[in-house]
C-alpha cells in the first residue's frame, strides 16, 4: 500500500478499491478473525504476481502465522523472487462447500468460501525464522507430522527460499443458503436446493521401501487423527 489506511479494529479492508467486494456485496467479509478462518483452512492457495510485465498465478501451500503470510520454494523460484519487488503479490483461496441447483439454470451458483489478500513480500534471512516457518508449513498440511518426520538439513535449508507476505489489506465472500429463484419461477416443476460437499480422505497407502519394506511401521498418531481414528490402530 502506498500508505497507512485507518480502519476499525480487527477489519483488514473493504475501504480501497483494492479489497472492496463489488460483485455481490452482501455476502462480502471484512473481519480479520472470519478471513483468517477462511485462509487458515485452505490447504492450497494461488499466488498472483508481475513476471517480465505478465501476470502469472500459481499453486503452492501456505502458512498464516499473525498477519503475516509464509510460503516456501527452491532457491531459483521465480514467483518468490517476483513476491518480493515492488508491485507486490495478490493471493487467494477457495473452499468449495457444495453445489446450488435452482430453479432456472441462470440461478445456480455454488457454496463457497473465499478470501483475498494483498501485501509486499521480504525474503526471510534469519535462519531460525526461516526453520521455524518451515515447521509450520508442515503442520499446515498434516498437524503433528513435523515431530515425526525429520527435519530439514543444513543442505536443504540453504536449497529452499522462504518469503514472508505482510497481509496489508483483504477480503473474504461466503456464500451460503437457499438458491435465489425468481418469484415467477417459484411455482415450476423443477427440484431446487443444494448438495453439500466436503473433502474425504481414503485409507493410507504404505511405502514399501527400506526400513518399511516388511510392513511392521504403524501408521503415524498425525495421520489417525486426520482419519478420525485417534488412537485407533490401522
Amino acid at each position: 500500500m502506498s500508505a497507512a489506511v485507518e480502519r476499525p479494529a480487527g477489519q483488514l479492508g473493504g475501504d480501497t478499491a483494492r479489497s472492496e467486494v463489488r460483485r455481490n456485496p452482501g455476502i462480502a467479509r471484512y473481519g480479520r478473525d472470519e478471513i483468517y478462518a477462511v485462509v487458515d483452512q485452505a490447504p492450497v492457495c494461488h499466488v498472483g504476481f508481475v513476471l517480465d510485465g505478465a501476470p502469472v498465478v500459481l499453486p503452492t501451500i501456505h502458512d498464516r502465522v499473525g498477519d503475516q503470510l509464509y510460503l516456501h520454494g527452491s532457491r531459483s523460484n521465480r514467483m518468490l523472487r517476483a513476491m518480493t519487488g515492488p508491485a507486490g503479490a495478490c493471493v487467494t483461496v477457495t473452499l468449495f462447500d457444495g453445489l446450488v441447483l435452482a430453479r432456472s439454470v441462470f440461478n445456480h451458483t455454488m457454496h463457497y468460501r473465499s478470501a483475498v489478500l494483498f501485501g509486499h513480500a521480504q525474503l526471510v534471512e534469519d535462519p531460525a525464522e526461516k526453520l521455524a516457518a518451515l515447521e509450520h508449513l508442515t503442520e499446515h498440511v498434516l498437524a503433528g507430522r513435523a515431530l515425526e518426520a525429520r527435519a530439514p538439513s543444513e543442505r536443504e535449508l540453504a536449497l529452499t527460499s522462504v518469503v514472508r507476505l505482510a497481509i496489508e489489506e483483504a477480503s473474504a465472500k461466503v456464500d451460503e443458503g437457499p438458491p435465489e429463484d425468481e418469484d415467477e419461477d417459484l411455482g415450476l416443476d423443477v427440484w431446487a436446493g443444494w448438495v453439500p460437499s466436503a473433502p474425504v480422505w481414503g485409507e493410507p497407502v504404505p511405502d514399501r521401501s527400506g526400513a518399511m519394506a516388511d510392513g511392521h511401521l504403524p501408521v503415524p498418531p498425525s495421520v489417525r487423527r486426520l482419519l478420525g481414528r485417534g488412537d485407533e490402530a490401522l
